[in-house]
């Protein structure tokens, strides 16, 4: 106890005062210095959903976010060696708009999809599924878009951690051989930590 009672209320006052203000301040420094960090867990195994996790990750990435895909189940075909062979399917994809990327304008701007063919009858049209992909890889040709081989090694180059469910490799009966380079083979148990601290969590 200090024998100036004023003192030390005026010492206690002004503690009262500035400590919050500086913890604030502290807390705001380090919101502002730490890195976000993103996880998606990459599901779908088709051309089209193979877009989404690879433009969200490397834009992130090129914004200096960390970042970590994990593919399971079918999401482990858009990390094999070769994903030429991916196709766009109308089965269980109503969103799909069918629109036709060559002729003119007029003719481009048709929603076929509306007003001729419901996904129900699309998917029951033999060939369809690769008249449907070669559409899809036409109009991102049109529109500057890069493939999806680009994307994933943009990805890749721009430090994305591809981690792959090993438990789902053993499922499906693949091979390390089987995929790309580069990347982690663990199990959710191994996997969810890293989503626990991160930013965001995204499912696609």
């Amino acid at each position: 106890m200090s024998a100036n009672p004023e003192l030390d209320a005026l010492i206690n006052q002004k503690l009262d005062e500035l400590l919050p203000q500086k913890l604030e301040a502290l807390l705001q420094e380090r919101e502002e210095s730490k890195t976000p960090s993103m996880t998606i867990i990459a599901t779908k195994g088709t051309l089209d959903w193979g877009y989404p996790p690879f433009i969200l990750a490397s834009t992130a990435a090129a914004l200096g976010w960390d970042v970590t895909i994990f593919f399971t189940f079918y999401g482990l075909n858009l990390v094999k060696k070769d994903i030429s062979d991916l196709k766009v399917s109308a089965l269980g994809n109503p969103g799909m708009p069918m629109k036709m990327p060559f002729g003119p304008d007029w003719f481009k701007s048709i929603d076929w999809n509306k007003m001729l063919m419901p996904n129900l009858i699309q998917s029951n049209i033999p060939g369809f599924e690769n008249l449907a992909t070669a559409l899809m890889k036409q109009t991102v040709k049109n529109n500057g878009v890069a493939s999806l081989a680009e994307l994933r090694e943009l990805s890749q180059e721009a430090g994305v951690k591809f981690v792959v469910c090993q438990m789902t490799v053993e499922l499906f009966g693949f091979n390390h051989e089987d995929f790309v380079d580069g990347m982690d083979y663990v199990g959710a148990a191994s996997f969810l930590p890293v989503a626990q601290k991160a930013d965001v969590n995204l499912f696609i």
